[in-house]
């Protein structure tokens, strides 16, 4: 996260993405009434990492440059519900800036990358909603598939926030991958996921929405399931302006005899005057040995 300690940006991009021994931890705070706060301090975060607190050794909190993947379903499933896929990739669109970096990813039967292989991201958001305009809803669902490769996009991204927004209905029948393949490069990630589900107003939320909804909760996001038009630009633009919102929180792992075991990471958050105030971070991590450059 280069914004975090300007003069050891090339060692803090190798602590996300390589392996050195800072965490980075994406917060989202919000107060009672559900409204983002984002004017604490440091000394307003505790951090701790199996039960034990930790220093924070970075801080940053206000907006920053971010690389944002948006995972779109285009399975048979979503034929009728292209416009509303398109009111949720607009809504998001709009809070995009020209120091940010953007992909996409289609997902049916397969994988697709929207965008060049020689340019993968891109600052342009016309360009991104021109790609999804094009794409035909058909065949099955590889959500996990779609997830999985977004997830490995955002390592090669340069934001010093990441996140995913996958727009789906739920579900998963076409993956060759499992819901735990997923989890771990997620837990092994620093990038936060939502996810904007789109059920037509007789449908109801069940068993499909779950995994989704645990991925979202695991990483320090959330899911949101929108009816109406209005409903589904609403929750794209929450879901954006939370991403703005973020503190990110840097700190020093405590020793393990297991390099590769899963720690859980809790946050806490001490504010005079300022009410109950609700704290969102990813459940843990996974440190990763080595991985070569992208």
């Amino acid at each position: 996260m280069r914004f975090l300690l300007p003069a050891f940006l090339l060692l803090l991009q190798s602590v996300i993405t390589v392996r050195t021994e800072l965490v980075v931890v994406p917060v989202a705070v919000t107060d009672s009434r559900g409204r983002h706060v984002s004017d604490l301090s440091e000394q307003s975060f505790q951090v701790y990492e199996d039960g034990h607190l930790r220093p924070t050794a970075a801080f940053h909190r206000g907006d920053a440059p971010m690389t944002l993947g948006l995972i779109v379903d285009r399975s048979q499933s979503m034929r009728q519900k292209t416009a509303a896929v398109l009111t949720a990739v607009s809504a998001v669109l709009q809070s995009i800036r020209s120091e940010d970096e953007l992909f996409a990813v289609d997902f049916n039967d397969h994988v697709s990358f929207e965008l060049p292989e020689d340019h993968p991201f891109t600052n342009d958001p016309k360009a991104i909603e021109a790609t999804l305009m094009t794409s035909r809803a058909e065949g099955q669902t590889a959500l996990y598939d779609g997830v999985a490769a977004g997830l490995q996009q955002l390592r090669a991204g340069h934001g010093e926030r990441r996140a995913l927004i996958v727009v789906s209905d739920g579900g998963d029948n076409a993956s060759k991958r499992r819901y735990a393949d997923v989890l771990a490069l997620a837990r092994q990630s620093d990038g936060v996921i939502y996810a904007i589900g789109l059920l037509a107003p007789s449908e109801q939320e069940d068993q499909d929405a779950e995994p989704l909804k645990r991925l979202c909760k695991d990483t320090g996001g959330i899911a949101y399931f929108p009816r109406t038009g209005d409903e589904i630009a609403a929750a794209s633009a929450q879901v954006a302006a939370e991403i703005r919102d973020q503190y990110t929180l840097g700190f020093l792992p405590g020793a393990s005899t297991d390099a590769r075991a899963f720690r859980k990471i809790e946050v806490t958050v001490t504010a005079e005057k300022r009410g109950r105030l609700r704290v969102r971070t990813r459940s843990g991590y996974v440190i990763v040995p080595e991985r070569a450059k992208p």
